[in-house]
């Protein structure tokens, strides 16, 4: 039976946990540059809110009464 090459098994985890540390690295890189060339969205839910003043049941009656 082969005798394990336990040098090259840990080369292999050092070169694994290296790039690791640098995907890592960029991935928070990358957000610090991103903000300031695009919007910040707005929190799911409220793009179809109403007005806080308009009271719900109270819209156009006009466009109501085209239906009829």
């Amino acid at each position: 039976m082969a005798k394990p090459n336990y040098a090259f098994a840990k080369r292999q985890r050092d070169l694994a946990k290296k790039q690791k540390k640098e995907a890592k690295r960029q991935r928070k890189a990358e957000p610090a540059q991103a903000p300031a060339t695009s919007p910040e969205p707005s929190p799911p839910g409220e793009e179809n809110r109403p007005a806080d003043d308009a009271e719900p049941g109270t819209g156009d009656k006009s466009a109501m009464s085209n239906l009829s």
